[in-house]
């Protein structure tokens, strides 16, 4: 008994502290009747201030957010927290016409919304553009990313259980020139970019971390900004990928949607990893990889499903896209494909995997479900130089098939 009551005092112990140590925005200044230029001024001033010994500012949730100017940079050892979740279809004021909570709005066009440099954090908060056209195609304002990594070696990040609603470009961590970015992680993060790409990386050296994300442009549903069918097919013709990444060792993807864009993930030349879990629905491409050498440009890519059904042409929508050198692993990796009323498709993909090029690659395809293609035969081989290897698969038009 004695032991049980010193583990509750401790634990209630430290939950004071931690709130003891977290700041609301608006002791410095932060209001929602402010202009948005008077509270980046004041959330601005709040972390330098608290960037010279770390510290935690804190996001009161109010009935309709913050409204604040781009150009926020998140200094050195803070973190910016907020009440929420990942908030999958929005959260509602009593009539709901717009969002609540740790929430800020945000109107220009000037800057990213808010630059963070290494060692700091975003956690709990949705971004909101309310002036962003989520019916009319010709309106779309192409915003700066909501948040990029500072021009400087960055290390340290972890943005998560954030929400976007109307956002361009979501999380933009791709370096400069001289710079490069380590121990980034991106986790439980939701929105609908209309660029669409969510989240971008290149030369992060160090693990790069993407996970339980989520893309839909059923995210505002609650306070009835769903994106219409013209929107959602002006995002495919973008020809951009959800999930981007170049120059990363070891990158980690897992838990990962997107649904209604061009391409679900990117993975570049000078990538590998593994990617795992995920569901990559109405996309033209669903998985694009490339890769540099045979020594370790090679990716496992296991248990996922991918719906490949949008675009102009059939023979341009392939829900597994391979070039370039290294190796590619499958296992468990099924498509299928379909009508959807959300956008304009075509119903069917082309095939199952295209492998292009004219370089040495290898793929390995295991227990894969190959359905709703066009083709003769679901695997397409333009590369005379690569060696393709399917084992215990279930093909639409043949059934099984087996070491071909």
């Amino acid at each position: 008994m004695k032991r049980n009551f010193l583990f509750v005092f401790s634990f209630l112990c430290s939950v004071l502290c931690l709130a003891q140590e977290m700041i609301s925005i608006q002791k410095y200044g932060v209001l929602p009747s402010n202009t948005p230029e008077k509270n980046r001024e004041c959330i601005q001033k709040a972390i330098d201030e608290m960037s010279v010994f770390g510290g935690t500012l804190y996001v009161t949730p109010c009935e309709k957010g913050y409204p604040v100017a781009t150009g926020i940079v998140l200094k050195k050892n803070v973190s910016l927290i907020g009440a929420h979740g990942p908030t999958g279809r929005g959260t509602a004021s009593a009539d709901r016409k717009h969002p609540v909570g740790s929430l800020f709005l945000i109107t220009d066009t000037l800057h990213a919304f808010i630059t963070v440099e290494s060692a700091t954090q975003i956690r709990g908060i949705q971004f909101w553009y309310p002036e962003q056209s989520n019916t009319d195609a010709s309106k779309i304002i192409a915003y700066k990313p909501t948040i990029q990594m500072a021009q400087q070696t960055v290390e340290g990040v972890t943005l998560s259980c954030l929400t976007f609603y109307g956002e361009y470009m979501a999380m933009d961590f791709r370096a400069g020139k001289n710079n490069i970015c380590e121990q980034i992680l991106f986790e439980h993060c939701y929105g609908y970019p209309l660029s669409g790409q969510f989240i971008a990386i290149d030369k992060c050296y160090d693990i790069p971390r993407v996970l339980h994300c989520h893309v839909n442009p059923a995210n505002m549903r609650e306070f009835g900004r769903t994106f219409s069918r013209e929107v959602i097919d002006s995002v495919v013709r973008q020809k951009t990928y959800t999930y981007w990444i170049d120059h990363t060792d070891n990158a980690q993807m897992m838990d990962v949607f997107t649904f209604g864009v061009f391409g679900g993930i990117y993975l570049g030349d000078e990538t590998y990893g593994q990617l795992t879990n995920f569901n990559l629905d109405c996309v033209s491409i669903g998985i694009y990889k490339n890769g540099s050498n045979t020594k370790n440009r090679n990716w496992q890519i296991s248990q996922g499903s991918i719906i490949a059904n949008a675009g102009e042409r059939i023979e341009d929508i392939h829900p597994i896209l391979v070039e370039g050198i290294g190796h590619t692993a499958l296992t468990n990796v099924e498509c299928f494909s379909g009508d959807n009323g959300a956008l304009t498709n075509k119903a069917k993909c082309y095939d199952y995997i295209c492998v292009q090029g004219d370089r040495p690659l290898t793929v390995t395809i295991i227990g894969a479900r190959m359905q709703g293609y066009a083709a003769a035969n679901p695997i397409t081989i333009k590369n005379p130089n690569a060696q393709v290897r399917v084992i215990g698969c279930l093909t639409e038009k043949e059934g099984f098939i087996h070491d071909r």
